[in-house]
């Protein structure tokens, strides 16, 4: 399995950024959270629920992962345009 490329805590709302690969070779990137919490028994366990009081650090860790992938995304076409020119310079 593999693993989250960063990820982002706020309270226990844990947000995770991947990144995948789709058609021809392109990345793209997907955003998963969940909330942590100790059970009854002090254990810990996940949920996809919020309360009230969790959007707003769902909110904050959301925009911290959509910070994270912008910023990547011109670095990447960087890195694509930059591969290219390399191929075009070998030809």
């Amino acid at each position: 399995m593999s693993l989250p490329i960063k990820k982002f805590a706020v309270g226990g709302i844990q947000v995770a950024v991947w990144k995948n690969e789709g058609k021809e070779g392109r990345n793209y990137y997907s955003v998963s959270f969940d909330k942590r919490y100790k059970d009854k028994n002090d254990e810990w366990k996940s949920s996809s629920s919020l309360k009230a009081n969790d959007i707003p650090k769902a909110v904050l860790a959301l925009e911290k992962a959509y910070e994270f992938i912008s910023l990547k995304e011109p670095e990447q076409t960087e890195n694509k345009e930059q591969e290219k020119t390399l191929a075009a310079a070998m030809a």
